[in-house]
C-alpha cells in the first residue's frame, strides 16, 4: 500500500517472548468463542440477593510489575480530508415550540409542559434559572449537580422554549457544568470527558502506602439464565457525600462515599433474557431539575439505560422512582423501533445530558440480520421524560418527532452503543457511531449508511439537527466502530474535541464545525477484496498527527506455549490470507490486524490539562477471521436473534453470527488464539498503555501493560509476574498528582503509574477483573480512589461485585 504525506512517528516494536502468554481475549464487548454456533436457551429474572454490607479491608497485599525493558521504533500511518459538514448557523440553534414541546411519541398521553401534581407548584413558581438565582461552585471544586448555575452571557444559554414563564419543557437554559475535583460528577469525569482530576494528596513519593480504606458488595451476582453473562464495566458518580451507580443488572445503588455504607437501591427488575452479549452498565448520569426548590423529591434525579431498553430516572437522595418521569419513572425505549426481541437492542453507556434534554442510543447486537432494529439517538426533557426529538440518520426530518403510526425508525442503520459527550456551552452532542447492523458485508448498504458509518457526529442537543460528521473508515467491513467517547479541550486556542479510534488513530477536530485540527492523511493501494471488489474504499483516513498502529504481521511474529504450538499458528499464518492493514472479508481465513478491540476502545483516553499529556491505553491483537456462505451457515443452524431468542448469549461477537439477509454469515476468532492450547498465536505484548505530547503528538512513554501471572495454556494460570502486556479493557484516571490510576489488564491488578515516566508504583492484588474505569474523589480532606473490579466473562477474568475504595492512612 502506498502512504500519503505520512510522516514518521516512533510506535514500539513487539516485545520478545518473555514469559508464559496468555489466554484471555478481547472483546469490544466481546470476546472470542469456540467455532460453533451458538444456542438458544429461555431467559429467566435473576433473583433477588441481598447486598453484603461495605466491609473494613484489611491492608491488601501489594505486587509490582517486573520492568521489561520495551524497545520502541516503526513508522506511522498517514491520514486524510476529514469528512466534515459545516454547520447550519454560528452557535447553537434555538428549538421552536413545536420541536422542543411537542408530545412525545413514546407516551402520546404525557404533556411535557405540564409537569405531574408533585412538581405542579415548583414549575409554576419556575423560570429560566438566572445567575442571581443560583449557587456557583464551591472554591475546593465540590460543586454538585445541584449547584449549577446558567450563564446569562452565553446567548445560545436561552433556547426560546426556555424564556416563556410556565414553559416548562426541555430544552432548558444551559447551566455552568459541576467541577471535578472534590466530586466525579461525570462518568468521564467533568462534562468534556477529560478523566483528570485536579486532587494531589496521593503522589509518586507517597502511594506506597496506599490502602484499601473499604469494600461494598452490591449483591448482584450473575445465576440461572445470566450465569456466564456479566461484564458489568462499571464506574460510580461522586455527587456530594454520595456514590452513585448501577450494577450490571441495572439496579441503582447509592453509597456512602465514606464508609461504603449502603443508603439506598431500587432494582428495576431487568429479566435475564435481556442480555445483549453481557449484562453491563457502565454508568449513570444526574440532573438537578432548575424548578425544584432544595428537599423536592426528584430535584436532582439519577438516570440511567437499561439493558432491557428503559430509560429509568430515580430520586438522588432516596432512589425512590421519579412519579413525573415517563411512567412511574421508566420511559420505553423499544416505542418505535419495531417488534420487541430481548437482547437485539439494549442500553450499555450512561445518556448525555445537555440542557435538560437526555440522549441516548443503544446497542444492537452486530451480525444478526440486517432487517434490525435502528440506530436511531434520541432526546428526552429529563424531567417529564417525553421525546423532545430523534435523530434518525435515514431520514432526520421526516422521524424527528418519532415515526409516522404504524412505522418504526429506519431499520439496520449504524448506532451508538458507547458514550457520547455533551457540551453545555455549544450546546451541542457528540456521538460516536458504530458500523451497520451487517460488520462484514457492505453490498446492501444504503449510501446513507455509508456515509455515517464508523463516524463522529455532531448534533444540536436542542433541536436533533445534524451540525458535522467526521468519518474515520470509509466503507467499514471490519467492525471498526468508535468505542471511545470523544473528550473535549482547548487546542491551540480553539474548542476542540479528540477523538481516539479502534485502529489506533487519534484525531483532533474543531468542536464547533468538525474541521481537524491536526493533520489528516490518506492511505491508498489497499489490499482488494475477493468478494466485493466494487464495495471496499481505494482508500481510508489515517492520522498523521498520532496513531498507534504497529507493523503488518510476518511469519516470524507467529508465537506459540511450545514449539509445536508455534508450529502450528506458523501453519495457519501460511493458509490465511494476509494482505496488511485493512486486507478485507473473503470466504478463506484472513487476518484482520488490528482486531475490531485493536487500538483504545470504550475505556477511552484520559488528558492531563495542565501537563499537556493524553494517556491512552491500548490492544494490539489480530483477529482470524472467515466470510461463511449462506447455505454453509444455513446448515450449520445459525439463525438471527429474533428466530432464535436469546438463548446463545455469551459467545464473542462475530463467533457464528448469520448476517441473515447478506450472502454470508462470519466467523471471528478474536485475538486469534491457537486452536491447540487457547494461546495467543501472536508474540507479546498484546496490549500497552502510553503517554502522548498534546503539541507535538509525540510519545512521551510507551509501554506493555498486564503481566503474565494469570495466563498460560489451557487457561491454566502460570503465576510469573513478568510484564508482558495483556489485553485489556476499561480506561484510566489520571490525576495532578502525577499519577495514573488503570485496571484493565487480564492479570487482576489496580495499578497506580508515574505519569511522567510509566513505571508502576503501586499495584493491588484484586479478586476480580479490573475491567472497569476508577475514579477519584475527596471526602474531610482525604483523596479516595475507588474502582468497581466486576470482571469480564468475555476476557475470561472473574466476576465479582465489589466497590473497592482506596487512601493514605489517616494522619499520613
Amino acid at each position: 500500500m502506498t502512504y500519503i504525506h505520512s510522516r514518521s512517528l516512533s510506535v514500539l516494536a513487539l516485545t520478545a517472548a518473555l514469559a508464559a502468554p496468555l489466554a484471555p481475549v478481547l472483546a469490544q464487548d466481546t470476546a472470542p468463542a469456540p467455532d460453533t454456533a451458538t444456542g438458544s436457551e429461555e431467559g429467566a429474572p435473576p433473583e433477588a440477593q441481598d447486598a453484603t454490607p461495605a466491609e473494613p479491608a484489611p491492608e491488601a497485599p501489594t505486587a509490582t510489575d517486573e520492568d521489561v525493558p520495551a524497545a520502541s521504533g516503526g513508522d506511522s500511518a498517514p491520514s486524510t480530508e476529514a469528512d466534515s459538514v459545516p454547520p447550519a448557523d454560528e452557535g447553537s440553534a434555538s428549538p421552536t415550540e413545536e420541536e422542543s414541546a411537542a408530545p412525545a411519541e413514546e407516551d402520546p398521553g404525557d404533556d411535557p409542559a405540564a409537569p405531574t401534581e408533585e412538581g405542579a407548584a415548583a414549575a409554576e413558581e419556575s423560570v429560566a434559572p438566572t445567575e442571581d438565582a443560583t449557587t456557583a461552585p464551591t472554591d475546593e471544586g465540590a460543586a454538585t449537580a445541584e449547584e449549577q448555575t446558567a450563564d446569562p452571557a452565553d446567548d445560545s444559554a436561552a433556547p426560546e422554549a426556555a424564556e416563556a414563564p410556565g414553559n416548562e419543557a426541555a430544552p432548558y437554559a444551559a447551566v455552568t457544568p459541576a467541577d471535578v475535583g472534590s466530586d466525579w460528577p461525570f462518568w468521564g469525569g467533568d462534562e468534556a470527558a477529560q478523566r483528570y482530576s485536579p486532587l494531589d494528596q496521593i503522589t509518586p513519593e507517597n502511594v506506597a502506602g496506599l490502602e484499601r480504606a473499604w469494600v461494598y458488595h452490591t449483591g448482584d451476582l450473575p445465576s440461572g439464565a445470566a450465569e456466564g453473562k456479566y461484564s458489568p464495566e462499571n464506574t460510580p458518580l461522586k455527587v456530594g457525600d454520595d456514590l452513585l451507580m448501577c450494577t450490571a443488572m441495572n439496579i441503582l445503588v447509592s453509597v456512602d462515599a465514606r464508609t461504603g455504607e449502603e443508603n439506598w437501591r431500587y432494582d428495576p427488575e431487568v429479566p435475564a433474557e435481556a442480555i445483549p452479549y453481557g449484562a453491563t452498565c457502565r454508568g449513570v448520569s444526574v440532573w438537578t431539575d432548575p424548578a425544584k426548590a432544595e428537599g423536592d423529591a426528584c430535584r436532582t434525579r439519577v438516570i440511567e439505560g437499561t439493558i432491557d431498553a428503559r430509560l429509568i430516572a430515580v430520586d438522588a437522595a432516596t432512589g425512590e422512582p421519579c412519579a413525573e418521569f415517563g411512567e412511574a419513572g421508566n420511559v420505553d425505549l423499544w416505542e418505535g423501533i419495531g417488534d420487541k426481541v430481548p437482547g437485539w437492542y439494549a442500553v450499555t453507556a450512561p445518556p448525555a445530558i445537555v440542557r435538560g434534554v437526555v440522549v441516548t442510543g443503544a446497542q444492537v447486537k452486530d451480525g444478526q440480520a440486517e432487517d434490525a432494529p435502528s440506530g436511531v439517538i434520541r432526546g428526552y426533557d429529563a424531567r417529564s421524560g417525553a421525546l423532545v426529538w430523534a435523530w434518525d440518520l435515514a431520514a432526520p426530518d421526516e422521524m424527528r418527532n418519532g415515526p409516522p403510526e404504524g412505522e418504526t425508525y429506519t431499520r439496520g442503520t449504524p448506532n451508538m452503543w458507547t458514550t457520547a459527550t455533551g457540551d453545555e456551552e455549544l450546546g451541542m452532542v457528540y456521538l460516536p457511531l458504530g458500523n451497520s447492523s451487517v460488520d462484514y458485508w457492505g453490498s446492501n448498504r444504503s449510501e446513507v449508511e455509508n456515509d455515517y458509518a464508523t463516524s463522529l457526529v455532531a448534533l444540536d442537543a436542542t433541536t436533533g439537527e445534524e451540525r458535522w460528521k467526521f468519518q474515520t473508515v470509509r466503507h467499514d467491513v471490519w467492525d471498526y466502530d468508535l468505542g471511545s467517547q470523544a473528550s473535549l479541550l482547548d487546542y491551540q486556542g480553539q474548542k476542540a474535541i479528540l477523538l481516539a479510534s479502534k485502529q489506533g488513530d487519534v484525531y483532533i477536530l474543531n468542536r464547533e464545525t468538525g474541521e481537524p485540527l491536526t493533520p489528516v492523511g490518506e492511505v491508498t493501494d489497499l489490499p482488494e477484496s475477493p468478494v466485493e471488489p466494487d464495495y471496499v474504499a481505494d482508500s481510508q483516513p489515517v492520522s498523521e498527527w498520532f496513531d498507534i498502529r504497529k507493523p503488518d504481521l510476518t511469519e516470524k511474529d507467529m508465537w506459540g506455549f511450545t514449539p509445536i504450538d508455534q508450529l502450528w499458528c506458523r501453519i495457519r499464518f501460511r493458509q490465511a490470507r494476509y494482505d496488511g492493514y485493512l486486507t478485507p472479508p473473503g470466504e478463506d481465513w484472513y487476518i484482520q490486524y488490528p482486531g475490531y478491540n485493536g487500538g483504545n476502545d470504550w475505556g477511552s483516553v484520559a488528558i492531563d490539562p495542565e501537563r499537556n499529556l493524553m494517556i491512552m491505553n491500548y490492544n494490539d491483537v489480530p483477529n482470524f477471521n472467515r466470510l461463511v456462505p449462506r447455505e454453509t451457515a444455513d446448515a450449520e443452524g445459525w439463525k438471527p436473534i429474533n428466530e432464535t431468542g436469546n438463548g446463545g448469549g455469551a459467545g464473542a461477537e462475530g463467533a457464528g453470527d448469520p448476517q441473515a439477509g447478506a450472502p454470508y454469515a462470519i466467523q471471528v476468532n478474536a485475538g486469534w488464539q491457537s486452536e491447540l492450547t487457547g494461546m495467543p498465536c501472536t508474540r507479546p505484548p498484546y496490549g500497552g498503555i502510553t503517554a502522548v505530547d498534546l503539541e507535538t503528538g509525540e510519545q512521551v512513554w510507551d509501554t506493555p501493560i498486564g503481566t503474565a501471572r494469570r495466563n498460560g495454556p489451557f487457561g491454566i494460570p502460570s503465576m510469573l509476574p513478568v510484564k508482558i502486556g495483556t489485553p485489556n479493557n476499561g480506561g484510566s484516571v489520571v490525576t495532578k498528582g502525577g499519577l495514573i490510576f488503570i485496571g484493565a489488564a487480564t492479570d487482576n491488578l489496580f495499578r497506580a503509574i508515574d505519569l511522567q515516566t510509566g513505571e508502576t508504583l503501586w499495584s493491588d492484588v484484586l479478586d476480580q477483573g479490573g475491567q472497569a474505569n476508577p475514579i477519584t474523589y475527596e471526602v474531610d480532606g482525604e483523596q479516595y480512589v475507588v474502582i468497581g473490579p466486576g470482571g469480564h466473562h468475555f476476557m475470561h477474568t472473574p466476576v465479582g461485585d465489589a466497590l473497592v475504595a482506596y487512601k493514605l492512612p489517616s494522619g499520613s
